[in-house]
């Protein structure tokens, strides 16, 4: 539905106003972060800089907004739940019956404030859909929020689907009617409504709508169907969406929205002077959200190069199609992922960038292979691999790393370690070295970029790689984890540990991929 550029598009609007906002996720799945999910099933996992592996809407509200995410962010039930029993078990509620209302509500309220700091809004957005049974302690808990706080405090913004039925030519707002009053049913009244529609919804179904759902048809904002993302902003604030809810609220001194900078985006989206086709080989593309960061981040440079990104989605588990699917590539790009499935049309792909002098750009798993494919194809070490794939006499090249320094306390982990909460994860350190283009990219020599993985290169191995034309330009200030690998003599070739598109955002796109598209410009223009 899109509850979440929505939120973070609202938030941008109120900053654009000059307010400070702070966004929030409530995710009723009993899962207690998304780590353990299959992105086919549920999209990316968006990590933030303290290390919380997060639901991807956190990705939209950085992107909007600037702001960080944090871990207190994403509020799940599996998590709200798990604090509850332990809480029952420590005798945190002095004998009392342990019960949805007010011990589970409680918790939620307690989170949905917990550890704010100076904000003018706090967005909270309830995932799931009215009427589902995981949802309703999430809408019981908003609905007391409510109650208990101040008149002109709160507002609840309900947003619903009017569908277009082409062979009747008419806009249906029976199902919005319905939606609004199951949430009326659990006792929450919406002040505003959003109306996802691919038609202009006429004056006379607005007033329908607010007839039935009880409503001024001011407070209904339709929300057209836009081709590009960064384009919401826009169109909600010319639907008065941002001063609907300032007025809700009782907001009266405010300045207006200065938006040059998405209006800037938008020109430049629409407008391209250039084209590149860049390669994407991963695993779970059957869902395009789960590298829904990094389409994002190459779009960012696309946008700031001018230029217009074209993605072509190639299976890593189709190696036999794989050289016919790179014919008109100008640049490849092998993302993170686990596990051994898809690894050798990975490979494969990583070895055609290579001999072919094609940019290529590696991300943690990416980065993994290619240092296997390095070690395979130019080293002559037939049986290179990682320990992930668990192959009987293998030389593992990449292993489980089993310690590391955060925050200055030693962290360690085991094969025996649950796999929520098994990785490295978050903002670490990196030193780069000077004589490198990962240097000249970023302009210093230390970065600081966000992880999420089990395995690292074993850093024994450099001298060898370094002898035969592949460098560690980047590593951990202790100097053990190697981050960053390239070769020089290639046009453009570089592999890294962390996730570069985590941080990436349309107002600030990140270096890597400014880079990356570059040199795929470059690449397009010599063939």
């Amino acid at each position: 539905m899109g509850k979440g550029l929505t939120s973070a598009s609202l938030a941008t609007n109120l900053q654009a106003r000059g307010f400070k906002v702070k966004l929030r996720k409530l995710d009723p799945y009993l899962n207690i972060d998304p780590g353990t999910m299959n992105p086919n099933q549920h999209g990316e996992v968006f990590v933030t800089n303290d290390g919380a592996e997060t639901d991807l809407d956190l990705g939209h509200y950085e992107r909007f907004t600037g702001v960080n995410a944090t871990k207190n962010d994403n509020i799940t039930a599996g998590s709200v739940y798990q604090n509850v029993i332990k809480n029952e078990r420590k005798g945190k509620y002095l004998g009392n019956t342990v019960q949805v209302i007010p011990h589970v509500t409680d918790e939620i309220k307690f989170r949905i404030f917990n550890d704010l700091k100076k904000i003018d809004f706090l967005i909270v957005e309830v995932g799931g859909t009215v009427g589902d049974i995981e949802s309703l302690p999430f809408l019981e808990a908003i609905r007391q929020l409510s109650n208990e706080m101040l008149k002109n405090q709160t507002i609840f913004i309900h947003l619903t689907l009017v569908p277009y039925l082409k062979a009747a030519d008419e806009l249906k707002t029976k199902p919005t009617q319905h939606s609004v009053k199951e949430l009326r049913g659990i006792g929450i009244q919406p002040d505003l409504l959003i109306c996802r529609c691919e038609k202009r919804i006429s004056k006379k179904d607005k007033e329908k709508i607010a007839l039935f759902c009880n409503i001024s048809s001011k407070n209904i904002i339709q929300a057209l169907d836009v081709k590009s993302i960064y384009d919401l902003p826009l169109v909600l604030n010319k639907e008065h969406l941002d001063e609907r809810v300032l007025f809700n609220l009782g907001v009266t001194k405010y300045k207006k929205a200065d938006l040059k900078n998405w209006e800037k985006i938008s020109l430049l989206q629409k407008n391209p002077k250039n084209f590149v086709n860049i390669g994407i080989i991963g695993k779970y593309i059957q869902l395009k959200d789960a590298y829904k960061s990094l389409t994002e981040a190459l779009h960012h440079s696309g946008i700031y190069n001018s230029t217009e990104i074209k993605i072509n989605w190639i299976s890593a588990e189709s190696s036999k199609t794989m050289k016919s699917s790179f014919k008109n590539l100008n640049g490849i790009l092998v993302p993170g992922g686990f596990g051994k499935r898809g690894i050798l049309g990975k490979i494969n792909s990583i070895k055609f960038a290579r001999e072919h002098n094609i940019p290529f750009l590696g991300i943690c798993f990416g980065m993994q292979l290619a240092v296997i494919e390095y070690a395979k194809n130019v080293l002559n070490i037939k049986n290179a691999s990682s320990s992930e794939f668990n192959n009987k006499n293998a030389e593992n090249i990449i292993g489980l790393m089993t310690e590391w320094i955060k925050d200055g306390r030693n962290v360690k982990r085991s094969i025996h370690t649950d796999y929520g909460g098994s990785m490295r994860l978050g903002s670490y350190k990196c030193v780069l070295d000077k004589n490198s283009l990962i240097y000249k990219i970023y302009g210093k020599n230390s970065i600081d970029e966000r992880h999420r993985h089990r395995y690292e290169m074993n850093v024994k191995y450099e001298a060898l790689l370094n002898k035969n034309g592949m460098i560690i330009s980047g590593k951990s200030p202790d100097k053990i984890l190697p981050e960053v690998i390239e070769i020089p003599k290639h046009s453009w070739y570089l592999g890294v540990q962390f996730h570069p598109e985590l941080s990436s955002q349309p107002l600030k796109p990140h270096p890597i991929f400014n880079s990356f598209l570059r040199a795929s410009l470059k690449h397009k223009k010599n063939i």
